[in-house]
């Protein structure tokens, strides 16, 4: 039997949705069953449904007496990608309805395709009738597609701006580009850029990150495999130039895997000695392939940056990044799953873990040094209230003002950025020296 593209996106949100799991590991695993041509629709799919979740249940509810349960409930998920694809995609109607109906067969429940052909006929009638007819306002879950405990922290930490936040969640992410300087300078990989017609949206004055104006195939973007490029986000690609490693430093990066921020480091000055730690043995795998594809070196090590006494030789540090665990907010636009698979009572367990790690990795930095505290997170119990109480508790510990050119967020304490904002992700820095 063909495969169903349908059929599997149902089975990927099913499983991040249902069954707890990360769309990082399953949708890699459906994508294996698949064309290169049918990739990219997959993908559009699962990312798609698990963007607008409340607002496709929703209009389930509204079409269905009886919620589809048990071993039905796979079902369920096939009739929210359905649903999508009416809302949100230029499929023509009679493809949507065909090839969701059919992924029933696929999926071994002939029995429930007049039920499927239903719902989706029934949605399709009253699209074309009257699309935006509502009769009372919906509750902020489903107009903005966030759970109800994340829409109420964002509105007490942004009063000002949780709207433009939300929105800017459900917005697709650009490529961003950072230009090993080791092997060309920005402007003259700009140049190599312009001549595979390939079109630049922005370049920040900051750190020099490039984004696309659309989102390439590494294979097309030149020199990927030689090392003269990676693929790492602008507000990442901040962290090498304020940590500001100079020439003989020992330096340490916490909770380093997937290692883009250990290799910008390394780009930025390979004069130093680097270690790179993380509590996930696999994880660190994908460190040793990216430092081996831009041919850089650093010492790997397996350890729970909370317990350094476990791995650290009691060596001090003069540079260490603290990539701290977090909430993964700042970054939903990339990753909707973290909607539905994190928790309110996560962030509170969450912080406790950032602060023992701070305690404990700041005992590593020698006197003089510095320490770069980051997470993707846009909460201000992990970022700012964070950093805020440690530096009531070190009478040693210095806040220094982060100046970057486009720091239009920067408070008395470390620099929020927030989704969207010049096109990066939500991410939070601050800079801690060690008198």
């Amino acid at each position: 039997m063909t495969v169903n593209i349908r059929a599997l996106a149902a089975q990927c949100t099913f499983s991040v949705v249902d069954q707890g799991k990360s769309l990082g590991e399953e949708l890699p695993k459906q994508l294996l069953k698949v064309s290169p041509k049918d990739k990219g629709l997959l993908q559009e799919l699962c990312y798609g449904v698990l963007r607008f979740l409340p607002e496709l249940e929703h209009d389930v509810r509204l079409l269905m007496d009886k919620p589809l349960t048990g071993k039905q409930r796979l079902f369920h998920f096939l009739i929210l990608v359905g649903i999508y694809q009416f809302k949100y995609t230029r499929i023509p109607d009679h493809a949507t309805v065909g090839e969701t109906v059919g992924a029933a067969q696929y999926l071994k429940n002939k029995g429930l395709k007049g039920l499927i052909n239903g719902v989706l006929r029934n949605f399709q009638r009253q699209q074309s009738q009257n699309p935006t007819k509502q009769s009372k306002p919906l509750p902020d879950a489903i107009t903005y597609n966030h759970p109800s405990w994340f829409i109420k922290k964002v509105q007490v930490g942004y009063p000002e701006h949780w709207q433009n936040i939300l929105r800017a969640n459900q917005e697709k992410p650009p490529m961003w580009l950072r230009v090993n300087q080791q092997h060309h300078t920005i402007k003259d990989y700009l140049l190599l850029l312009e001549q595979a017609e390939i079109e630049i949206a922005f370049v920040d004055d900051y750190s020099g990150a490039i984004q696309l104006s659309r989102a390439q195939d590494v294979n097309n973007l030149p020199g990927f495999e030689q090392g003269w490029i990676s693929i790492q986000d602008g507000a990442a690609q901040q962290a090498a130039l304020l940590l500001d490693c100079q020439n003989g430093d020992n330096v340490l990066d916490c909770c380093a895997a997937p290692g883009g921020k250990t290799c910008h480091i390394l780009e930025s000055n390979s004069n130093i000695t680097m270690t790179a730690i993380d509590i996930e043995q696999q994880r660190l795998q994908r460190v040793k392939e990216n430092l081996a594809r831009l041919n850089l070196s650093a010492h790997i090590i397996t350890g729970d940056a909370a317990s350094p006494q476990s791995w650290c030789d009691k060596q001090g540090y003069d540079r260490i990044l603290l990539d701290a665990p977090c909430s993964g907010t700042g970054v939903i636009r990339r990753h909707p799953d973290i909607k539905w698979l994190r928790k309110a009572s996560d962030i509170d367990k969450l912080t406790k873990l950032q602060q023992q790690i701070l305690e404990n990795i700041w005992l590593l930095l020698k006197p003089g040094g510095t320490l770069l505290y980051a997470t993707c997170s846009i909460l201000p119990e992990e970022n700012n209230e964070q950093i805020k109480r440690f530096l009531v508790k070190h009478n040693d510990a210095e806040l220094v003002e982060i100046l970057a050119t486009n720091n239009s967020n920067t408070s008395s304490i470390g620099w929020q950025i927030l989704p969207n904002e010049n096109g990066m992700d939500g991410f939070y820095y601050a800079k801690i020296t060690k008198k």
